[in-house]
Order: structure tokens, then C-alpha cells, then sequence
């Protein structure tokens, strides 16, 4: 960990550090999954989304069509949309490259530690310093599990492909602070187990979205007037 009075330095420097953890599983699991490092290392560069990522070599494990794997990462990443908007031309760049890199860059904690920031030129620092440092960190550690997992042998026989369902109910559980979000991860699960039996693999993973129905509020029953 790095000690420093920067606050900034500091929170993305502990970011960093579990997303040490978060991309050497990754990489392990690709390997398990059959993809080859030179696959994992371009997918790291040009993806660059961790959750996208897990999704897409879960479902290349089960044998999902390519179209399931665009579709379920586009849907998945859909939200970086609003992303983008929130953030603006004033944090990325009047440049063109500026904002080309800068959308590549864009991640959950890049965004949420520059809307944090109220001045313009702290938020722009923030959004750059954390960006890079994820990216840098990201595509490092992705690549040394992958080596590790191919210097293993067959990773299956030390229970690694157990580490993707869990590395992607890990992304999942810090979500789960609502009971609307309960819901629909519950409905979403229960679609997704009860069409694996019957269809293709990757499209319970699509199905599932329809547990996004379970977002609406729940009518509460109407008292009566005593």
C-alpha cells in the first residue's frame, strides 16, 4: 500500500491492489476455459471489462455462440453509456484522441472517483489517475495468471474453474444493497437454472434479463379505514 496524504493516490492505490487479485483470477480461469494467452492478453487490451470478460469465457467454457457472448457483454455494459454522459467532453478532453482513450479507460471506479471530485481539474485528475492505474493493473495481472494457469498443467484438477462462478457472485454481491436488486438477481438466477436444462448455452444468460421485471415496486396492499 502506498502511504501518501493524497487521497486520491491513496483510494486508487487500494483499488489497484484488489484489482491485482481480481485480474490474476481471470486470467487463471481463461486458461482453464482453453483460451490462449494470446487471446487473454488481447482481450485484457481491447475489451478491458472485467465483468464482460468473466461472462464471455463462462460462456465460451459452456460452449455459447458467439452471437450469445456479443450480445450478453453489450447488455452488460450498457450502463457506460449514461457513463459517458455524466462525465462529459470537460473531464476527457476537448481532443479527439483525448476522448477516444479516455472513453476506453472508462470503468465504474474511474467515474465514480471523478464525479466525487467538485473542482473541474481534480475531477479530470481523478478520472485519468484512476483510469490508467486500472488499466495498467488490469492487463498486468490478467496476463501473469494466465502464464501461472498454463504453467499448471490442467488448472481444473486445483478446482480454478470453481473460481468463476465465484468471481462473478463477488462482482454481484456488492450490488445487492436493495431489496429490489435481491429480486431481480434472484428472479434472474432462477430463469438462468431453470432454461440451462433446454436451451443453447448463452441463452439463459440472456433470458435472464428478464428478471429486470422484478425491478418494479411491489403494490402494497391497501389498508382499510377503520
Amino acid at each position: 500500500m502506498i502511504r501518501t496524504r493524497d487521497p486520491i493516490v491513496r483510494d486508487v492505490s487500494a483499488l489497484c491492489a484488489a484489482a491485482v487479485v481480481v485480474g490474476l483470477s481471470f486470467g487463471a480461469i481463461a486458461t482453464a476455459a482453453g483460451l490462449p494467452l494470446s487471446q487473454i492478453v488481447v482481450m485484457s487490451a481491447f475489451v478491458y471489462a472485467g465483468g464482460a470478460q468473466f461472462l464471455a469465457v463462462g460462456l465460451v467454457s459452456a460452449g455459447g455462440t458467439a452471437l450469445a457472448i456479443v450480445l450478453a457483454g453489450l447488455l452488460l455494459n450498457a450502463r457506460h453509456l449514461p457513463f459517458g454522459l455524466a462525465i462529459g467532453n470537460e473531464t476527457l478532453g476537448a481532443s479527439r484522441w483525448r476522448r477516444i482513450v479516455g472513453s476506453h479507460i472508462l470503468t465504474d471506479e474511474s467515474v465514480a472517483f471523478a464525479l466525487a471530485q467538485d473542482d473541474p481539474a481534480q475531477r479530470r485528475r481523478a478520472y485519468w489517475l484512476t483510469g490508467v492505474a486500472l488499466f495498467v493493473t488490469w492487463n498486468v495481472a490478467s496476463t501473469v495468471g494466465a502464464i501461472a494457469g498454463s504453467a499448471l498443467g490442467d488448472p481444473n484438477r486445483y478446482g480454478i474453474d470453481a473460481a468463476f462462478p465465484a468471481a462473478l457472485l463477488a462482482l454481484t454481491l456488492p450490488s445487492l444493497k436493495d431489496s429490489a436488486s435481491v429480486r431481480v438477481a434472484v428472479a434472474g438466477a432462477a430463469i438462468a437454472l431453470a432454461t440451462t436444462p433446454l436451451l443453447p448455452a448463452g441463452l439463459p444468460v440472456l433470458l435472464a434479463l428478464l428478471g429486470l421485471a422484478f425491478a418494479l415496486p411491489v403494490p402494497g396492499s391497501k389498508r382499510r379505514p377503520s
